[in-house]
C-alpha cells in the first residue's frame, strides 16, 4: 500500500550526515520539502543535496554552538521565505564510558554538548522566530534513546545524555500546550547505522534506518507525542526495567560493553581531543 504524502515543506534536520539523519532527509526532500541539511561531512551533505539541488541548503556548524545555529536559522528562513514546520533535532553521538578514567571526563562533557545541549540550541531560534507569528505550527522533534530509560553499565555518557534530552522535551512539551507547536520524543532502539556498527553485543529489533525514519515520520504527523522504534522494544525494555534492580543489574554487566574512543569498534566523536580517540597502546605482555 502506498505511503500517505508528507505534509512537511520546510525541514530542518541536524545530523543530516548519519544513519536515521540521511535516511529523513532524503524522506523529506523526495517529498518536496525545502530542506536545511544540517551535518559535518560536506561530501555526504553536497551528495544529499544532489537529489533536490533547489530545496536543499547545506550548513556545517557545531550544534552545540548557540550563536552558530541562530545564524543557520536566521540564514535559511531567509532563503526559503518562511517559518519551519518542522524541526528536528537528531544529532548526536554514542560511545562507552568509564568513569575510573580521567580521560573519559572529556567524552561525557562532549556527549553531554551535542546529545543534549544541541537540540535546546536547534530549537531555540525557531521557537523564537515561531511564537513571533500568530497561527505558526511547527513540529519539533527530539531523536532521544530508549538507552535514556534506564542506567547502563559502561554506557552512563550516553545513557545520560538521551535521558536528560526525554526530561528537557517533557518540559518543553509543557511550555508548548496550547500552541501551534507540538513536542514528539523519539526513542529508537537499536538502528542500523554508523554508531552501532562496532557494537560487540546483541542488538534485538534492530531496524533499518530508512524504516525508521518512514515510522518516525509517520508518527510525527499523527500527532504521536512519543514514538518508539520498534515499539515491541520498547515494552521489552519496560518488562526489562519491572525486575528488582539488582537482577536488571546482573543481566547488564553480563553484557559486552560499548566501545571507549579509541577502542576498536568505536566511532568518532566530533570536537573531542584527538588523543582521546587514539587507540591506547597495547601492553605486550598482555595475553
Amino acid at each position: 500500500m502506498p505511503t500517505a504524502p508528507l505534509p512537511f515543506r520546510r525541514a530542518v534536520v541536524t545530523g543530516a550526515c548519519g544513519g536515521l539523519g540521511q535516511a529523513l532527509a532524503q524522506a523529506l526532500l523526495d517529498g518536496g520539502a525545502q530542506v536545511a541539511l544540517v551535518g559535518l561531512n560536506r561530501s555526504v551533505l553536497e551528495a544529499l543535496a544532489a537529489r533536490a539541488p533547489e530545496r536543499a541548503h547545506i550548513y556545517t556548524p557545531d550544534v552545540a554552538d548557540s550563536a552558530a545555529m541562530q545564524a543557520l536559522a536566521a540564514d535559511w528562513m531567509a532563503r526559503v521565505g518562511g517559518l519551519p514546520d518542522l524541526v528536528l533535532a537528531n544529532a548526536g553521538v554514542a560511545g562507552g564510558f568509564e568513569t575510573a578514567e580521567a580521560g573519559d571526563l572529556g567524552v561525557m562533557r562532549r556527549m553531554l554538548e551535542i546529545n543534549l545541549l544541541g537540540p535546546a540550541t536547534t530549537f531555540q531560534p525557531f521557537v523564537k522566530a515561531l511564537r513571533s507569528q500568530p497561527g505558526a505550527r511547527c513540529a519539533l522533534v527530539g531523536v532521544a534513546s530508549i538507552a535514556g530509560w534506564r542506567g547502563m553499565p559502561g554506557n552512563g555518557a550516553y545513557c545520560a545524555s538521551k535521558g536528560g534530552l526525554i526530561r528537557y522535551l517533557e518540559a518543553l512539551r509543557a511550555e508548548c500546550r496550547g500552541s501551534g507547536l507540538s513536542v514528539h520524543t523519539v526513542s529508537p532502539g537499536y538502528l542500523r547505522t554508523p554508531l552501532t556498527a562496532g557494537n560487540r553485543f546483541a542488538m534485538p529489533g534492530l531496524m533499518d534506518a530508512d524504516v525508521a525514519a518512514r515510522k518516525l515520520l509517520q508518527g510525527v504527523v499523527r500527532g504521536r507525542e512519543h514514538i518508539v522504534l520498534p515499539r515491541h522494544i520498547g515494552w521489552l525494555s519496560r518488562l526489562l526495567a519491572a525486575l528488582p534492580a539488582r537482577w536488571h543489574d546482573h543481566l547488564l554487566r553480563a553484557q559486552p560493553r560499548k566501545p571507549r574512543p579509541g577502542e576498536a569498534g568505536s566511532t568518532p566523536i566530533p570536537g573531542l581531543d584527538a588523543a582521546a580517540q587514539r587507540p591506547a597502546p597495547q601492553d605486550p605482555s598482555a595475553r
